[in-house]
């Protein structure tokens, strides 16, 4: 059966659509993988994608992509993979999520595929709750918010009712590029950011993590507060998580999970802030 601590993406057997039980989103959240070559433009030290490359996407078959999503939901809602392959306290379909094994918007068909995922959740009546449209999400790392593109990706994702969740782990220079991977300024960061907010409800996603046994520093984790607390009032709020599943990259066995006492005191001084925030250890 499917755990939140197993997300693989051949789950399915599929090139871009795979099933996994997200701990944020509560339910089966089915994935769209456009990164299917393993390459991202960052290079996070937490990252659970085996042999990570640098670099972006292959093209998309967009119509192979749109025959996946269509069959799978088909199978997902109207066949026994629910019976078969989920626990029973998750069996609910909660969204659509581009996530995957790179960063979503460095494809150039992002926004074109966005606009299929659409379609196809059309065509099918497929409804979240409360009959609402169910939701997609983006969970990116945010960086190529200057591409219209990936603009324009976003917007149509705000248009119909989703959301994206903004990865951002650290909020210095130095935390930026040990955790990240690259070299970006906080201030650019934020300027990404309220970029995103105005085409989508956006959350933060902050990934907290030891390192050799010792927490984030104290100057890190204020910095963090203080950018949050900076954009409270266009953010829908944070999700905070902690490592759930294998590290695959370099030097991943000096990273280690942190209590949920952690965390929640973390979420106690954004709340502090205004800001609301969920916990997943």
């Amino acid at each position: 059966m499917l755990t939140p601590t197993d997300h693989d993406r051949d789950t399915a057997g599929l090139t871009y659509v795979y099933p996994v039980i997200s701990r944020r989103a509560r339910g089966v959240s089915l994935g769209i993988n456009l990164n299917v070559n393993n390459a991202c433009n960052w290079a996070c030290v937490y990252c659970q994608v085996p042999n990570l490359t640098r670099g972006g996407p292959p093209p998309v078959d967009l119509a192979l992509l749109e025959r996946e999503l269509r069959s799978f939901l088909e199978r997902l809602l109207h066949g026994d993979f629910m019976a078969r392959e989920v626990p029973e306290d998750a069996r609910r379909l909660s969204d659509v999520a581009f996530s995957g094994n790179g960063e979503p918007t460095s494809s150039p068909e992002f926004p074109e595929v966005v606009e299929r995922v659409i379609a196809v959740l059309d065509d099918l009546g497929i409804r979240g709750e409360g009959g609402a449209n169910l939701p997609i999400r983006l969970i990116t790392n945010g960086s190529l918010m200057h591409r219209e593109s990936a603009r324009r990706g976003v917007a149509r994702i705000g248009s119909y009712g989703g959301e994206v969740w903004f990865k951002v782990d650290r909020a210095t220079a130095a935390g930026i590029a040990a955790v990240n991977g690259v070299n970006l300024s906080p201030e650019h960061q934020r300027i990404n950011l309220l970029r995103c907010c105005d085409l989508a409800p956006t959350w933060l996603q902050t990934c907290v993590f030891g390192r050799d046994g010792r927490p984030p520093e104290e100057s890190e984790l204020q910095a963090y507060v203080d950018f949050a607390a900076g954009v409270a009032d266009r953010i829908q709020g944070i999700h905070l998580y902690g490592i759930a599943r294998q590290v695959m990259q370099p030097g991943g066995d000096h990273l280690q999970r942190l209590p949920a006492a952690s965390l929640d005191a973390l979420a106690g001084r954004l709340k502090e802030k205004g800001l609301k925030v969920t916990v997943s250890p």
